[in-house]
């Protein structure tokens, strides 16, 4: 990636209600870089995925702070960072194999697995009882040059 051309951080309570503030607000703030339709999807349900998981897993049953920073970068790269200061995932490997889930028969288990394959990369970094942190960028093509 190259220089930062641009970018946010908001912080907000982990309520169900927030997420789709969330992925709202990155989507609004990556149109800067005049991505598809298609791309702006990807990012809302990448987003949208990395919030619930704060949601659900992370706090549980309480209540706790999210944050998620937005850049930009001049090769028209956008980084999402998504974390909390939840409980931790005493497994990152085992956490992003598809259909593992700690949420209960409600739950997919196919967050992490989703977000990869709306991303073009996606690092997740944990330490339980202190937080999770995920980052995910993709690069988009601006309209124009397609």
């Amino acid at each position: 990636m190259k220089n930062i051309i641009n970018e946010f951080t908001v912080r907000f309570p982990s309520r169900s209600a927030n997420e789709s503030f969330a992925r709202s607000a990155a989507a609004a703030f990556v149109a800067q870089l005049d991505p598809t339709v298609e791309e702006l999807y990807d990012i809302k349900t990448a987003v949208s995925e990395a919030v619930t998981n704060c949601i659900v897993h992370g706090y549980r049953d309480t209540l706790g702070s999210i944050s998620m920073t937005v850049r930009l970068y001049e090769n028209g790269t956008a980084e999402i960072i998504v974390r909390d200061r939840g409980c931790g995932i005493d497994d990152v490997k085992l956490a992003r194999e598809p259909m593992f889930t700690t949420g209960g028969a409600d739950r997919s288990g196919m967050g992490f697995t989703i977000m990869e394959s709306f991303m073009d990369k996606l690092s997740v970094r944990s330490v339980a009882g202190w937080g999770t942190t995920v980052k995910m960028s993709k690069r988009l093509t601006r309209r124009e040059a397609k």
